[in-house]
């Protein structure tokens, strides 16, 4: 049965089949889950903060997951967090690598507040590879990425890159 509420960040750019995968398992778990969209300042997004929130609501929908907030932020994790009145933060694991800088994470967090936990979902084994930069990489290069993505972020991916 669901408990509590928690927040879900990253920078969704664009939002993926791994990602999904973890919100629909976090909302089994959370009876409400809000996606917060990182403007992270050491990264350069092919999407805007606005566009990434409308991508990925877009794709909530199209995925049968409507109930799924999204909204985007700056600043402290943390502090939006607790901003938004959640008990838990959602990441997920594809690998060794993630894990390390994600263990940090949540010890920093903790440390910010012990009263928000950090909850880890191990990626689905067939989007343990998937990444964003991975899928705006092939769709620049003239690639498919339907399995990779929802149709609608496929073609705000396509809209991009003739635009560009």
């Amino acid at each position: 049965m669901p408990i509590a509420s928690a927040i879900y960040p990253g920078s969704f750019d664009p939002i993926t089949y791994g990602h999904i995968d973890i919100i629909r398992r976090a909302k089994k778990l959370f009876d409400r889950l809000i996606i917060a969209i990182v403007a992270n300042p050491n990264k350069t997004p092919l999407f805007s903060a606005s566009e990434r929130v409308a991508i990925t609501q877009k794709a909530l929908v199209e995925e049968g997951l409507p109930c799924v907030e999204v909204t985007s932020y700056a600043g402290l994790l943390i502090e939006v967090a607790k901003e938004m009145s959640v008990e838990a933060i959602v990441r997920g694991l594809r690998a060794n690598s993630d894990f390390d800088y994600e263990f940090q994470m949540a010890l920093t967090n903790r440390d910010l507040d012990p009263a928000i936990e950090t909850v880890f979902f191990m990626t689905a084994g067939r989007y343990s590879f998937l990444s964003s930069s991975m899928v705006k990489e092939v769709k620049r290069l003239g690639g498919g990425v339907s399995s990779f993505v929802p149709k609608s972020v496929e073609e705000a991916l396509a809209r991009k890159f003739t635009a560009g």
